[in-house]
Protein backbone atom coordinates (compact mmCIF):
# COMPACT_ATOMS: atom_id res chain seq x y z
CA UNK A 1 0.00 0.00 0.00
CA UNK A 2 0.95 3.31 -0.44
CA UNK A 3 2.22 5.30 2.60
CA UNK A 4 4.39 8.34 4.22
CA UNK A 5 7.68 6.83 5.81
CA UNK A 6 9.44 9.22 8.12
CA UNK A 7 13.07 7.74 8.76
CA UNK A 8 15.25 10.16 10.72
CA UNK A 9 14.86 14.16 12.14
CA UNK A 10 15.74 16.82 9.79
CA UNK A 11 14.47 14.50 6.79
CA UNK A 12 11.40 14.55 4.55
CA UNK A 13 8.69 12.31 4.42
CA UNK A 14 9.09 9.47 1.42
CA UNK A 15 6.30 8.17 -0.19
CA UNK A 16 6.68 5.12 -0.67
CA UNK A 17 3.91 2.17 -2.62
CA UNK A 18 5.42 -1.37 -0.74
CA UNK A 19 4.26 -0.73 2.68
CA UNK A 20 3.02 -3.88 3.70
CA UNK A 21 0.13 -4.48 6.25
CA UNK A 22 -1.21 -7.42 7.64
CA UNK A 23 -4.57 -8.81 7.55
CA UNK A 24 -6.94 -7.95 11.32
CA UNK A 25 -6.53 -10.56 14.00
CA UNK A 26 -9.01 -11.33 16.71
CA UNK A 27 -10.36 -8.18 17.89
CA UNK A 28 -8.87 -5.81 15.27
CA UNK A 29 -10.24 -3.94 12.09
CA UNK A 30 -9.11 -2.97 8.87
CA UNK A 31 -9.62 0.18 7.82
CA UNK A 32 -9.10 2.14 4.59
CA UNK A 33 -7.89 5.41 5.14
CA UNK A 34 -9.63 8.84 3.47
CA UNK A 35 -8.37 11.48 5.36
CA UNK A 36 -6.04 12.26 8.44
CA UNK A 37 -5.22 15.97 9.60
CA UNK A 38 -1.71 16.93 10.62
CA UNK A 39 -1.23 17.62 14.05
CA UNK A 40 1.96 19.31 15.94
CA UNK A 41 2.48 16.14 17.81
CA UNK A 42 3.37 14.44 14.28
CA UNK A 43 5.56 17.22 14.02
CA UNK A 44 7.39 16.98 17.36
CA UNK A 45 8.43 13.61 16.11
CA UNK A 46 9.55 15.04 12.77
CA UNK A 47 11.35 17.76 14.31
CA UNK A 48 13.00 15.61 17.20
CA UNK A 49 11.15 17.60 19.92
CA UNK A 50 10.25 13.90 21.13
CA UNK A 51 11.82 10.78 20.20
CA UNK A 52 10.59 8.08 17.50
CA UNK A 53 11.31 4.89 16.71
CA UNK A 54 12.05 4.52 12.97
CA UNK A 55 11.39 3.70 10.66
CA UNK A 56 7.46 5.10 11.47
CA UNK A 57 4.34 5.87 9.65
CA UNK A 58 2.57 8.74 11.64
CA UNK A 59 -0.46 10.88 11.34
CA UNK A 60 -3.29 9.63 14.00
CA UNK A 61 -5.77 12.26 13.33
CA UNK A 62 -8.14 10.32 10.75
CA UNK A 63 -11.10 8.64 9.49
CA UNK A 64 -12.23 6.11 6.43
CA UNK A 65 -14.11 2.98 5.99
CA UNK A 66 -13.89 -0.66 7.77
CA UNK A 67 -12.50 -2.73 5.09
CA UNK A 68 -12.10 -5.85 6.93
CA UNK A 69 -12.89 -7.25 10.60
CA UNK A 70 -11.31 -10.04 12.82
CA UNK A 71 -12.30 -12.53 14.63
CA UNK A 72 -14.88 -11.72 17.52
CA UNK A 73 -15.24 -7.97 16.43
CA UNK A 74 -19.12 -7.13 16.86
CA UNK A 75 -18.79 -3.23 17.16
CA UNK A 76 -18.44 -2.91 13.63
CA UNK A 77 -19.00 -4.31 10.07
CA UNK A 78 -17.18 -3.99 6.66
CA UNK A 79 -18.44 -0.56 5.11
CA UNK A 80 -18.76 1.10 7.91
CA UNK A 81 -17.18 5.05 8.51
CA UNK A 82 -15.32 5.67 11.58
CA UNK A 83 -12.83 8.16 12.73
CA UNK A 84 -10.10 6.80 14.68
CA UNK A 85 -8.87 7.52 17.60
CA UNK A 86 -5.30 7.19 19.13
CA UNK A 87 -6.26 6.67 23.07
CA UNK A 88 -8.82 4.00 22.69
CA UNK A 89 -10.06 3.00 25.94
CA UNK A 90 -10.18 -0.96 26.76
CA UNK A 91 -12.79 -0.97 29.08
CA UNK A 92 -11.37 -2.80 32.30
CA UNK A 93 -7.93 -1.79 32.84
CA UNK A 94 -6.97 0.10 36.19
CA UNK A 95 -7.69 3.44 34.67
CA UNK A 96 -10.83 2.68 32.78
CA UNK A 97 -12.34 1.17 35.45
CA UNK A 98 -12.02 4.69 37.55
CA UNK A 99 -13.42 6.62 34.39
CA UNK A 100 -9.93 7.80 33.25
CA UNK A 101 -10.09 6.29 29.67
CA UNK A 102 -7.54 8.52 27.77
CA UNK A 103 -5.30 7.28 30.43
CA UNK A 104 -6.41 3.22 29.65
CA UNK A 105 -3.09 1.19 29.25
CA UNK A 106 -3.75 1.53 25.52
CA UNK A 107 -2.65 4.90 25.61
CA UNK A 108 1.08 3.47 25.79
CA UNK A 109 0.77 2.95 22.58
CA UNK A 110 1.76 6.23 21.53
CA UNK A 111 5.17 6.02 23.53
CA UNK A 112 5.55 2.27 22.38
CA UNK A 113 4.70 3.06 18.16
CA UNK A 114 2.99 -0.55 18.26
CA UNK A 115 -0.18 -2.36 19.43
CA UNK A 116 -0.25 -3.99 22.85
CA UNK A 117 1.33 -7.03 21.72
CA UNK A 118 4.57 -5.51 20.94
CA UNK A 119 3.51 -5.83 16.72
CA UNK A 120 3.22 -3.22 14.45
CA UNK A 121 1.36 -5.09 12.13
CA UNK A 122 3.43 -2.90 9.41
CA UNK A 123 6.99 -3.96 7.39
CA UNK A 124 9.01 -2.48 4.46
CA UNK A 125 11.12 -5.24 2.60
CA UNK A 126 10.95 -7.38 5.52
CA UNK A 127 11.79 -4.72 8.26
CA UNK A 128 9.61 -3.43 10.51
CA UNK A 129 8.08 -0.56 10.52
CA UNK A 130 6.66 0.97 13.21
CA UNK A 131 2.81 2.62 14.43
CA UNK A 132 3.09 5.97 14.77
CA UNK A 133 0.88 7.23 18.18
CA UNK A 134 -1.51 4.62 17.80
CA UNK A 135 -2.66 4.92 14.68
CA UNK A 136 -0.20 5.33 11.64
CA UNK A 137 -3.07 7.13 9.40
CA UNK A 138 -0.16 8.63 6.82
CA UNK A 139 -0.99 5.47 4.96
CA UNK A 140 -4.03 3.59 3.19
CA UNK A 141 -5.06 1.08 5.80
CA UNK A 142 -4.34 1.24 9.57
CA UNK A 143 -5.04 -2.17 11.36
CA UNK A 144 -6.19 -1.16 15.00
CA UNK A 145 -8.12 -2.86 17.76
CA UNK A 146 -12.17 -2.85 17.48
CA UNK A 147 -12.18 -0.53 19.84
CA UNK A 148 -9.49 2.51 18.19
CA UNK A 149 -12.37 3.04 15.49
CA UNK A 150 -15.63 4.77 16.22
CA UNK A 151 -18.63 4.40 13.81
CA UNK A 152 -20.11 7.47 12.26
CA UNK A 153 -22.78 8.04 10.23
CA UNK A 154 -22.38 7.63 6.51
CA UNK A 155 -23.56 11.04 5.73
CA UNK A 156 -21.31 13.01 7.98
CA UNK A 157 -17.99 14.15 5.22
CA UNK A 158 -15.21 12.29 6.33
CA UNK A 159 -12.67 14.89 5.39
CA UNK A 160 -14.44 16.78 8.22
CA UNK A 161 -14.82 14.12 10.61
CA UNK A 162 -11.37 13.36 10.86
CA UNK A 163 -9.74 16.68 13.07
CA UNK A 164 -12.05 14.74 15.79
CA UNK A 165 -10.11 12.28 16.22
CA UNK A 166 -7.43 14.53 18.19
CA UNK A 167 -7.80 18.25 17.62
CA UNK A 168 -11.17 18.47 18.69
CA UNK A 169 -11.40 15.43 21.45
CA UNK A 170 -8.16 17.13 23.01
CA UNK A 171 -9.46 20.87 22.57
CA UNK A 172 -12.73 20.33 23.65
CA UNK A 173 -12.03 17.72 26.27
CA UNK A 174 -9.85 19.56 28.03
CA UNK A 175 -12.63 21.72 28.96
CA UNK A 176 -15.57 19.69 29.71
CA UNK A 177 -13.69 16.60 30.92
CA UNK A 178 -10.22 18.14 32.40
CA UNK A 179 -10.49 20.92 33.62
CA UNK A 180 -14.65 20.73 34.06
CA UNK A 181 -14.89 24.28 33.15
CA UNK A 182 -18.20 25.54 34.57
CA UNK A 183 -21.05 28.16 33.37
CA UNK A 184 -19.54 31.90 34.15
CA UNK A 185 -16.33 30.62 34.42
CA UNK A 186 -12.73 33.41 32.86
CA UNK A 187 -10.89 31.12 30.67
CA UNK A 188 -7.73 31.64 28.92
CA UNK A 189 -6.30 29.90 26.01
CA UNK A 190 -2.70 30.21 25.03
CA UNK A 191 -2.22 29.48 21.03
CA UNK A 192 -4.87 28.71 18.36
CA UNK A 193 -4.20 26.35 16.19
CA UNK A 194 -6.54 23.73 15.66
CA UNK A 195 -5.76 21.67 19.65
CA UNK A 196 -6.57 25.89 20.85
CA UNK A 197 -9.27 27.17 18.59
CA UNK A 198 -11.02 23.66 19.86
CA UNK A 199 -10.45 24.91 23.43
CA UNK A 200 -12.58 27.73 22.66
CA UNK A 201 -15.47 26.34 21.46
CA UNK A 202 -15.50 23.97 24.68
CA UNK A 203 -15.34 27.07 26.45
CA UNK A 204 -18.26 28.34 24.64
CA UNK A 205 -19.94 24.93 25.24
CA UNK A 206 -19.43 25.30 28.69
CA UNK A 207 -20.58 28.76 28.97
CA UNK A 208 -17.73 30.39 29.86
CA UNK A 209 -18.49 33.91 29.80
CA UNK A 210 -14.59 35.45 29.14
CA UNK A 211 -13.09 33.77 26.79
CA UNK A 212 -9.53 35.12 26.26
CA UNK A 213 -7.27 34.03 23.71
CA UNK A 214 -3.30 34.69 22.96
CA UNK A 215 -1.70 34.05 19.67
CA UNK A 216 0.99 35.86 17.28
CA UNK A 217 -0.80 35.40 14.36
CA UNK A 218 -3.56 37.31 13.66
CA UNK A 219 -5.52 34.92 11.65
CA UNK A 220 -5.94 32.50 14.49
CA UNK A 221 -6.84 35.62 16.98
CA UNK A 222 -9.61 36.71 14.61
CA UNK A 223 -11.00 32.87 14.11
CA UNK A 224 -10.84 32.71 17.67
CA UNK A 225 -13.17 35.57 18.17
CA UNK A 226 -15.45 33.80 15.38
CA UNK A 227 -15.72 31.00 17.07
CA UNK A 228 -16.99 32.85 20.85
CA UNK A 229 -13.33 34.06 22.06
CA UNK A 230 -14.30 37.33 24.00
CA UNK A 231 -10.73 39.35 24.10
CA UNK A 232 -7.90 38.77 22.20
CA UNK A 233 -4.33 39.74 23.02
CA UNK A 234 -1.41 40.02 20.74
CA UNK A 235 1.46 38.86 22.65
CA UNK A 236 4.78 40.14 20.50
CA UNK A 237 3.24 43.40 21.32
CA UNK A 238 0.96 43.55 24.44
CA UNK A 239 1.67 42.45 28.27
CA UNK A 240 -0.28 39.31 28.55
CA UNK A 241 -0.82 39.24 32.29
CA UNK A 242 -1.33 42.85 32.38
CA UNK A 243 -4.42 42.56 30.36
CA UNK A 244 -5.64 39.18 31.70
CA UNK A 245 -5.90 41.43 35.31
CA UNK A 246 -7.12 44.58 33.22
CA UNK A 247 -10.05 42.06 32.23
CA UNK A 248 -10.31 39.85 34.66
CA UNK A 249 -9.40 41.83 38.20
CA UNK A 250 -7.81 38.49 39.92
CA UNK A 251 -6.57 36.54 37.31
CA UNK A 252 -8.89 33.48 35.15
CA UNK A 253 -10.52 30.64 36.47
CA UNK A 254 -8.60 27.90 34.13
CA UNK A 255 -6.19 28.53 31.70
CA UNK A 256 -5.13 26.24 28.63
CA UNK A 257 -1.07 25.85 27.20
CA UNK A 258 -2.73 24.63 24.11
CA UNK A 259 0.66 25.06 22.48
CA UNK A 260 3.77 22.81 24.28
CA UNK A 261 6.01 25.29 26.02
CA UNK A 262 7.28 25.65 29.04
CA UNK A 263 7.33 29.07 29.32
CA UNK A 264 3.51 29.32 28.25
CA UNK A 265 2.57 26.82 31.12
CA UNK A 266 4.56 30.10 33.31
CA UNK A 267 2.59 32.60 32.40
CA UNK A 268 -0.70 30.92 32.54
CA UNK A 269 0.31 29.80 35.95
CA UNK A 270 0.82 33.40 36.26
CA UNK A 271 -2.59 34.32 34.43
CA UNK A 272 -4.65 32.11 37.03
CA UNK A 273 -6.32 33.52 40.07
CA UNK A 274 -5.58 31.59 43.74
CA UNK A 275 -7.26 28.34 43.75
CA UNK A 276 -7.43 28.27 39.55
CA UNK A 277 -6.17 25.63 37.54
CA UNK A 278 -3.83 25.96 34.08
CA UNK A 279 -4.11 22.75 32.24
CA UNK A 280 -1.06 21.14 30.09
CA UNK A 281 -3.34 20.31 27.08
CA UNK A 282 0.00 20.68 24.20
CA UNK A 283 3.03 18.62 24.88
CA UNK A 284 6.42 20.55 25.60
CA UNK A 285 9.64 19.22 23.62
CA UNK A 286 11.13 16.00 26.09
CA UNK A 287 14.19 18.01 26.68
CA UNK A 288 12.09 21.35 28.14
CA UNK A 289 12.11 21.39 31.97
CA UNK A 290 9.25 23.22 34.03
CA UNK A 291 10.52 25.40 36.90
CA UNK A 292 8.26 26.53 39.71
CA UNK A 293 10.06 30.32 40.72
CA UNK A 294 8.12 30.51 43.96
CA UNK A 295 6.86 26.98 45.11
CA UNK A 296 5.93 28.56 48.65
CA UNK A 297 3.21 31.45 46.56
CA UNK A 298 2.36 28.26 44.45
CA UNK A 299 1.19 26.46 47.55
CA UNK A 300 -0.53 29.25 49.19
CA UNK A 301 -2.20 30.61 46.42
CA UNK A 302 -3.55 26.36 46.10
CA UNK A 303 -3.19 26.89 42.12
CA UNK A 304 -3.64 23.28 40.41
CA UNK A 305 -1.31 22.43 37.22
CA UNK A 306 -2.66 19.37 35.65
CA UNK A 307 -1.82 17.55 32.78
CA UNK A 308 -4.28 16.25 29.93
CA UNK A 309 -3.91 13.92 27.35
CA UNK A 310 -6.78 13.83 24.59
CA UNK A 311 -9.27 15.77 26.66
CA UNK A 312 -9.50 13.01 28.98
CA UNK A 313 -12.39 11.80 26.52
CA UNK A 314 -13.87 8.09 26.33
CA UNK A 315 -14.05 8.27 22.79
CA UNK A 316 -15.94 5.40 22.42
CA UNK A 317 -18.43 7.94 23.96
CA UNK A 318 -17.37 11.37 23.23
CA UNK A 319 -16.86 11.09 19.22
CA UNK A 320 -20.32 10.45 18.51
CA UNK A 321 -21.71 13.15 21.04
CA UNK A 322 -19.15 15.59 19.04
CA UNK A 323 -20.98 14.47 15.54
CA UNK A 324 -24.10 15.34 16.76
CA UNK A 325 -22.56 18.84 18.30
CA UNK A 326 -21.56 19.33 14.98
CA UNK A 327 -25.00 18.14 13.34
CA UNK A 328 -26.66 20.87 15.43
CA UNK A 329 -25.05 23.84 14.61
CA UNK A 330 -22.96 23.92 18.51
CA UNK A 331 -19.55 23.24 17.04
CA UNK A 332 -17.83 24.29 14.04
CA UNK A 333 -15.77 21.80 12.44
CA UNK A 334 -14.74 23.49 8.98
CA UNK A 335 -13.45 26.40 10.62
CA UNK A 336 -10.16 24.28 11.67
CA UNK A 337 -9.63 22.75 8.17
CA UNK A 338 -7.81 25.84 6.20
CA UNK A 339 -6.12 23.51 3.83
CA UNK A 340 -6.50 20.09 1.66
CA UNK A 341 -3.48 18.16 0.52
CA UNK A 342 -3.06 14.44 -1.23
CA UNK A 343 -0.34 12.80 0.25
CA UNK A 344 2.28 13.52 -1.72
CA UNK A 345 2.30 16.58 -0.50
CA UNK A 346 2.49 15.87 2.80
CA UNK A 347 6.27 17.59 3.50
CA UNK A 348 4.22 20.99 2.05
CA UNK A 349 1.73 20.47 4.85
CA UNK A 350 4.14 19.82 7.50
CA UNK A 351 5.97 23.36 6.63
CA UNK A 352 2.73 24.91 6.56
CA UNK A 353 2.46 23.71 9.97
CA UNK A 354 5.53 24.74 11.24
CA UNK A 355 5.44 28.47 9.72
CA UNK A 356 1.82 28.86 11.64
CA UNK A 357 0.04 28.99 8.30
CA UNK A 358 -3.40 28.29 8.43
CA UNK A 359 -4.94 26.17 10.87
CA UNK A 360 -5.30 22.13 10.38
CA UNK A 361 -3.81 20.49 6.90
CA UNK A 362 -6.08 17.74 6.18
CA UNK A 363 -4.63 15.24 3.57
CA UNK A 364 -6.11 13.10 0.74
CA UNK A 365 -5.13 9.75 1.50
Amino acid sequence: MRAAIFEAPGEPFRVVDDLEVEAPGPGEVAVRVTHCGVCHSDLSLVDGAMPAMTPIVLGHEAAGVVEAVGLGVTRLAVGDHVVLTPCPPCGHCYWCLRGEFSICTNSLALATSTHPDGGTRLSRQGATVYRGLGVAAFAERVVTQEVGAVKIPDDVPLDVACVIGCAVQTGVGAVLHTADVQAGDTVLVLGLGGVGLSVVQGARLAAATTIIVSDPVAERREAAVALGATHSIDPTTENLLAQVQAITEVGVDVAFDAVGRSSLVVDALAATRSGGMTVMVGVPPITESLVIDSPTLFAFTEKKLVGCLLGGVNSLRDIPRLIDLWRSGHLDLEALITRRRPLDEINEAFEDLRASRGVRTVLTI
